[in-house]
This record gives C-alpha cells, sequence and structure tokens, in this order.
C-alpha cells in the first residue's frame, strides 16, 4: 500500500493505483478525454495533468502510478491555464456546428470547454476541411471532429476484433481512418456502432435516416412497414419515466400506428436465432474457461455441467 495525498487530502491506495483512480477513490473529480475506463489509458489527450511535488512537469494522471509519499495537486493555476491552452488547441480545429451536431448538449469536449469558461480561442486552424464518409448504411465518419482521442481504434481493435480503424499518417497530418481505404464502405467493417457509441465528440455517429422514413410514410402510394427489436419493447419505457423492465409493447405498436406506420413487425424469429447463437457461444466459452484439462473435470455451471 502507498500513503500519498491529493490536495491535502491523505489516502492510502494499493501500490501500481494510478494517480487518476487514486483521486476518484476519495471523489476527486480529474478531467480526461481519450481515456475509457478499464479500456485505454494512453495519456495522449493530457487533459488530466496533475502537478507532483518534486516532478520538473506536468504529470498525466491516468497513466502516472503513485508511490509511497507522493503530493499532488489537482487544481492549482497552473493546471488550470494548461488545461485551457490543451482546450482552445483542440477547438482550434474542431468544427464550430455545435448547434448542428448530433451530440450538442453531449459532447465531451463542449462540457469540458464550458466547465473551463473557453470564450475564445487564440489560435487559427490551418487544416484543410476533410470529405465526410458516408459510405456505410449505420455509420458516419467526420475526420474534421475528431480529437485523435483514439477511443475508437482502441474499441475497435481490442475489444471487437475487428481492426478496422487505426491512424494513418504522422504528427499534424494524423487523422483516423480505415487501413485498408479511405471510406468505411471499402474497409472490413462489422457495423457494430462501438466505435461511435464511445467517441467523445461528434467525430463518428450513427446515420439518421428519419427524413427517409417521413418522406415514405407520407408517400400515399407506398404501405410503410416498422419492424422492432425485441428488447424495445422492455426498454423503451425507462424514456418516459416508467420503471425499468415495464412491458410497453401495446403502447409502442399504437404509438407506431399513430404516427402513420401501416404494419408494425415483431423481430422474434431473429431474435431467437440470435439468442441460441449467443447462449452456444457462452456455453462454449465457459466450458473453454472452467474445464479443468489436466483431470478432463467439467465443472456445473447453475445446474449444467459442461462435459
Amino acid at each position: 500500500m502507498a500513503n500519498i495525498t491529493i490536495n491535502n487530502i491523505k489516502v492510502e491506495v494499493p501500490e501500481g493505483t494510478t494517480i487518476l483512480n487514486a483521486a476518484k477513490k476519495i471523489g476527486i473529480k480529474i478531467p480526461t478525454l481519450c481515456y475509457l475506463e478499464n479500456v485505454q489509458e494512453p495519456g495522449s489527450c493530457r487533459m488530466c495533468v496533475v502537478e507532483v511535488e518534486g516532478a520538473r512537469t506536468l504529470q498525466p494522471s491516468c497513466v502516472t502510478q503513485v508511490s509511497e509519499g507522493m503530493k499532488i495537486h489537482t487544481n492549482t493555476k497552473k493546471i488550470r491555464d494548461a488545461r485551457k491552452i490543451i482546450l482552445e488547441l483542440l477547438l482550434s480545429d474542431h468544427p464550430w456546428e455545435c448547434n448542428t451536431c448530433d451530440r450538442n448538449q453531449e459532447c465531451e469536449l463542449q462540457k469540458l470547454a464550458d466547465e473551463y469558461g473557453i470564450k475564445e480561442v487564440r489560435f487559427q486552424s490551418v487544416k484543410e476541411r476533410l470529405p465526410l464518409d458516408e459510405s456505410t448504411p449505420g455509420i458516419v465518419r467526420d475526420p474534421n471532429k475528431c480529437i485523435l482521442c483514439r477511443r475508437c481504434v482502441t474499441v475497435c481493435q481490442e475489444v471487437q476484433g475487428v481492426g478496422t480503424l487505426a491512424p494513418r499518417a504522422r504528427g499534424f497530418d494524423t487523422i483516423i481512418a480505415p487501413g485498408q481505404g479511405d471510406l468505411l464502405n471499402d474497409a472490413i467493417c462489422v457495423q457494430c456502432g462501438q466505435c461511435a457509441a464511445v467517441c467523445p465528440v461528434g467525430a463518428i455517429s450513427e446515420k439518421d435516416d428519419i427524413d427517409k422514413v417521413w418522406e415514405a410514410i407520407d408517400d400515399p402510394n407506398k404501405y410503410v412497414v416498422v419492424q422492432t427489436a425485441p428488447a424495445i419493447r422492455a426498454a423503451l419505457g425507462e424514456c418516459f419515466g416508467l420503471e425499468p423492465g415495464t412491458l410497453v409493447k401495446g403502447r409502442m405498436t399504437t404509438a407506431l400506428r399513430m404516427l402513420g406506420f401501416d404494419g408494425v413487425f415483431d423481430t422474434n424469429f431473429g431474435a431467437d436465432l440470435t439468442i441460441l447463437e449467443e447462449g452456444t457461444e457462452l456455453l462454449t466459452r465457459l466450458k473453454k474457461a472452467l474445464v479443468d484439462k489436466d483431470k478432463n473435470v467439467a465443472l456445473p455451471i447453475y445446474g449444467i455441467f459442461l462435459s
């Protein structure tokens, strides 16, 4: 265990703990952008810098491990000024389209700029505007909004195991893009959407086809059918203040018909196939992880014997 002091608060944490996690333990928030809990902590964005007494420079808290007797400060003027400059540099290359961005009010960069009182950006961008990648049916990639945090790269390569996204070029010319081609449609992309889920800004987002749906509904010569996923009937209610798990199938179907859909279908058969496939995968992984190969002994899991 290591005894350290953070903002004059003494805390004891295990050796190897990062300053970021030690601060979390006592309720001290340190801002981050590139950090993704339990997934990556590259220390590249530098938003999480802190002052460590005796250190020559500010230290990235997400990768700096504590040591016995360390004294840390997380909110000095020097730190705040450094974070403001980092934000200004990021914003200087970021499109000012917040009001029309699909991540408006949910953008991590936007929230940090507001938190640190960024009212103007003293730096000018010299980057050329790059075209949108709308080549795939489910994902839109806007390289102009990318802050190079590499969250999408990590989740694509290490979590999903697809390996489509990666840094291309070097230095000031670096962009995050498919390694096999300029467009996602030319690469091996499975459209899982995990890159959009972890992106802190609006650089990768789900494609919005709402206008096409309204166009189809408004066409009197079309019979428009909506097909819902089985999970929605038990999850949609939370968006309207109902208890989690509340069954809203009837109300959901009524609402969809009132919107103008001619038919409402349920994806029951497809869901059954998915359950069978995922159930088989789960049992296979459990068997591989728990069977003692040396003794050839199968362990029971919730009454199921894996043998």
